[in-house]
């Protein structure tokens, strides 16, 4: 659970570095429900750019910005809708877009709930402590900025192999130390051994968030992400005849999907999907490996993932998302999609599904046909980021497989698309989610300084209804108003 231990001697000092820095810290209120901003902050958005390094901005951690990269306001959140054309199932497929929170990817939400519970209880000293963000890509860019919003040093740890756009930009807004570990995407051991090297090299000089164990991570995601889903479901979606019968997710941090839990609770025959790249497949067949689809399957089961909560596990080829990637976003897939019927409104925004988004989609396919669901059935996935954090990606599969032709898009559609069918995907009974909680046990009792005990809690449903209640949110939003009062903005 969650440390709630107010430190009064290190919350005066982020309070005076609140102050320094012009920091006011948004309620989780306020994330869910733009409404509730006051009218000055949000006119002070609209002078200022969505990655721009302003305080303000902490603000537009939410799912429901404006799509617009400067001076917007709030909406009811953005969203994708994948056509019958162009997935080959009647159920309709939504995902919701993140490329409109600041660093455009939604991790920096997750930053957010991991960094100011520590920060408005004292548990965090922002002017003698580095935070250390521990990530293989998107966390750890999301926690530099929440940092560089908040005047404190970051230290991003990523894996050598992620794309160099990450690094790239990490670079640009001053993070403090970027660490590069060996390997790629499930390389996540790696990135665990230099957070101990830190522990023992440093000392209290570094605090560790890592988003694979922060409660905050999973916390954020319950409310927000399962919020954002709820509201667009009843507001645009519902007309009577519809039901939310699915929500999928790949589980990296396992952060995003706990949105589940949240849309279980109104949604009882909800369908949870976890995925993971079949290169990589954990909860699949408790497999290992190496795999390109970056941000998911790093060889263990994250801490904070309620498999208890998880109805069915899809591996994903990576080879298929890497071209549908092309397929996406070359001029003569584009073309060829709009030839088989997809809407061109629809194919022109396909450049919002970063590589992660498109194996979503991909298992949200193989849920439809597994369980055969028709025009009445609604699945939602995250789209958590966009091409654009991937263009270094995209241009190796160029040089690799060369140009891009009507031939290869006609292929790629039936293979890819038409011809996925609900292979690798496996429902699990309540042994079988038993098996995967209990596989915790080598990561993080055995490796990360867990106990058995702790273990056998995170079994049980009422530690994550205590986790997830709104009494909990509720009494972190009044430290961060007691926090805006002590800071004394206004």
């Amino acid at each position: 659970m969650i440390d709630e231990i107010v430190n009064e001697e290190v919350l005066q000092k982020a309070v005076a570095r609140a102050r320094e820095q012009n920091v006011i810290l948004p309620t989780f209120a306020q994330q869910r429900n733009p409404s509730l901003i006051p009218a000055k902050i949000v006119e002070h958005l609209r002078g200022i750019g969505l990655w721009d390094i302003d305080p303000r901005n902490l603000f537009r951690i939410t799912w429901r910005n404006e799509p617009t990269p400067r001076g917007g306001g709030f909406n009811d959140g953005n969203w994708i809708e994948f056509p019958s054309a162009l997935t080959g199932v009647p159920a309709r497929i939504i995902g919701i877009v993140g490329k409109w929170f600041p660093t455009g990817a939604h991790k920096v939400g997750a930053a957010y709930g991991c960094l100011v519970p520590r920060l408005v209880t004292g548990q965090f000293d922002p002017t003698s402590q580095k935070a250390v963000w521990p990530s293989t890509g998107n966390y750890c860019r999301g926690g530099a900025y929440d940092c560089a919003l908040l005047g404190c040093p970051a230290v991003a740890i990523l894996p050598e192999g992620m794309s160099q756009e990450r690094f790239s930009w990490l670079k640009e807004i001053g993070t403090d130390e970027i660490i590069a570990t060996p390997g790629t995407e499930s390389n996540v051991k790696e990135i665990y051994d230099k957070c101990w090297e830190l522990r023992r090299t440093r000392g209290d000089r570094v605090v560790i968030f890592n988003q694979f164990e922060e409660f905050g991570n999973a916390m954020w995601h319950y409310h927000m992400t399962g919020g954002v889903i709820q509201d667009i479901f009843e507001k645009f979606i519902a007309t009577g005849k519809e039901r939310l019968s699915g929500y999928i997710s790949a589980t990296g941090s396992a952060g995003t999907i706990a949105a589940g839990d949240y849309l279980r609770t109104l949604h009882p025959h909800l369908r949870v999907v976890g995925v993971e790249a079949l290169q990589c497949p954990t909860l699949y067949q408790f497999g290992f490996g190496a795999h390109r689809i970056e941000g998911i399957g790093d060889k263990h089961i994250p801490w904070i993932h309620n498999v208890r909560n998880t109805d069915a596990v899809c591996a994903v080829d990576d080879e298929q998302t890497m071209q549908l990637l092309r397929l996406f976003n070359e001029p003569d897939g584009r073309a060829y999609l709009v030839k088989q019927g997809v809407p061109a409104s629809t194919v022109a925004r396909l450049d919002l599904l970063g590589i992660s988004c498109i194996c979503n989609l991909v298992a949200s396919i193989k849920t439809a046909k597994h369980f055969e669901m028709d025009e009445r059935d609604v699945i939602f996935m995250p789209v958590t980021d966009s091409m654009e954090l991937y263009a270094s990606r995209f241009d190796e599969m160029r040089a690799e497989h060369g140009s891009y032709t009507e031939e290869k898009a006609a292929a790629h559609y039936a293979r890819y698309l038409l011809g996925t069918q609900d292979d690798h995907l496996r429902e699990l009974t309540y042994q079988d989610r038993k098996a995967l909680h209990n596989f915790k046990y080598f990561t993080w009792v055995e490796q990360q300084g867990k106990t058995s005990e702790q273990l056998r809690e995170l079994w049980e449903p009422d530690f994550w209804t205590e986790l997830f209640s709104e009494e909990r949110l509720a009494a972190y939003d009044r430290q961060i108003v007691a926090f805006n009062d002590a800071v004394g903005l206004g």
